[in-house]
């Protein structure tokens, strides 16, 4: 039995196979969105990935103020921000960053899926989010991607 061809081969920066993915976000239930999205950032789905390297797709969401919250998560859930300061705690539920910043409630669903270091960093630059069904990222040519699809 030949042994090297069992060798397992790691992945690096010149070697991954970065593609562009378009994700339409509208009618997408917040927290499977962003599951989905974070495996598609980090790669796992690839043959070839490596915990520690960078091996995941640009992902472009669109359509990110049409995103569903289930039950009644829309009013009764809480962000919370604190500043450092006495009293300098805030709160924000969905419904308020809908209106202020439509794009906010997907990138702050991803980010927290992502790993908590250096390259959680890294692949969250990875992350385009935008409100409406317009991007600036047509000379990238993202293939659309269906996210029934994905595990």
């Amino acid at each position: 039995m030949n042994t090297l061809s069992y060798r397992t081969e790691s992945a690096n920066k010149e070697t991954v196979n970065k593609e562009w993915v378009l994700v339409n976000a509208e009618g997408e239930v917040l927290g499977r969105l962003a599951t989905k999205v974070a495996r598609l950032l980090r790669g796992k789905m690839k043959t070839n990935f490596t915990p520690h390297v960078d091996c995941g797709d640009n992902v472009v969401i669109i359509n990110a103020e049409k995103v569903k919250l289930t039950g009644a998560k829309m009013t009764d859930k809480n962000y919370v921000r604190y500043s450092g300061y006495p009293g300098g705690q805030r709160f924000r539920n969905p419904q308020e960053y809908l209106v202020k910043k439509p794009t906010a409630l997907v990138e702050i669903a991803v980010k927290g899926m992502l790993p908590k270091n250096r390259l959680g960093a890294e692949l969250f630059r990875n992350l385009h989010v935008y409100a409406g069904p317009d991007h600036p990222h047509q000379a990238q040519q993202p293939k659309e991607i269906n996210l029934k699809d994905i595990k």
